[in-house]
């Protein structure tokens, strides 16, 4: 999932920690992980990695809920999809 923030001075540490809390009472994921990548002008993207449950469905409520609940957000695109099996 790639965060993007309104500006370049947005605090995207804060904006993964409250991304953190949501999407870990969203999925219960073992893992989050995060990689800040850098976009143009100072603008950087926040990459969040999880594991989700396929039975949960559609991202679409999580990522309305982390643009609704966070401020400084200006979008939220599910960038790959991965399906585990074994």
């Amino acid at each position: 999932m790639q965060i993007m923030p309104e500006s370049p001075s947005t605090n995207l540490e804060h904006v993964f920690s409250e991304a953190e809390k949501i999407i870990d009472s969203y999925t219960n994921s073992v893992e989050i992980k995060k990689d800040i990548q850098p976009v143009a002008f100072g603008l950087k993207a926040l990459i969040v990695k999880f594991v989700m449950d396929e039975k949960k469905g559609s991202t679409e409520p999580l990522e309305h809920q982390l643009k609704s609940s966070i401020k400084g957000i200006e979008s939220i695109e599910v960038t790959d999809v991965r399906r585990a099996i074994g």
